[in-house]
């Protein structure tokens, strides 16, 4: 059962605006709960893929949405959280660029964002949360006490992407990237069910020329309000 007490840092913005590895840091300087909401979608995603269930099959994806088996395993400072689906490490998995494609794509979908909502809402305990997505401010937490929105321009976060791909020994074009994140990003503004935005309360943080060092000192700094 979720604390309705327990303090919220909401962290919205788009894909490769950093929020993953901020909101990690954040999390353990703090010593709260982490809620990485986007990883919710894409094991959605990744369990339909798996389970045969078609992207145009509306109810097919609320019923893999609802019984979804998830751990979060923290893991050293800077890093994304340890992802289990059914206790198998997909962390990996759920991060290539067809299961973030397939993840928006049913993220659109209000009848299966309705399925994660209670979900996300679960996470919030003592001593407090910090929150990671793209409408934590908006619709999961609005009462979130602190809300920041991270952003950065697509060419940043496409090189951003790129550096991490080429590290990891994927082969991949810095352009095609770029075109995914612009469409991507039109979809996610666009879209009926919690389109993304900043909450109209939330402190905007470009991170575009950052180092992540400088983010974590801005959002610390938020962070004192909550």
């Amino acid at each position: 059962m979720a604390d309705s007490k327990a303090p919220v840092i909401a962290v919205d913005g788009p894909g490769g605006s950093g929020k993953g590895t901020i909101t990690q840091m954040l999390a353990q300087k703090l010593g709260w709960h982490l809620l990485d909401s986007g990883a919710l979608y894409r094991l959605t995603a990744l369990a339909a893929m798996r389970q045969g269930v078609s992207f145009d099959d509306e109810q097919g994806l609320v019923r893999v949405a609802s019984s979804l088996n998830v751990t979060f395993e923290p893991t050293p400072a800077g890093q994304p959280a340890k992802v289990l689906l059914a206790g198998e490490d997909v962390t990996s998995e759920i991060r290539t660029e067809t299961c973030g494609d397939n993840a928006s794509r049913v993220a659109v979908m209000q009848p299966v964002r309705d399925a994660l909502l209670q979900r996300q809402r679960d996470f919030r305990q003592a001593p407090g949360l910090v929150a990671d997505g793209r409408d934590m401010g908006t619709v999961v937490f609005p009462d979130a006490p602190v809300k920041i929105f991270l952003t950065a321009s697509a060419e940043e976060r496409a090189r951003r992407r790129f550096n991490q791909l080429k590290e990891a020994g994927v082969d991949v074009n810095i352009d095609a990237l770029l075109e995914e994140i612009r469409v991507r990003d039109e979809r996610d503004m666009n879209r009926s069910a919690a389109p993304l935005r900043p909450a109209d309360d939330a402190q905007v943080i470009d991170s575009t020329g950052l180092s992540i060092e400088e983010v974590l000192d801005r959002c610390m700094a938020a962070a004192g309000q909550a």
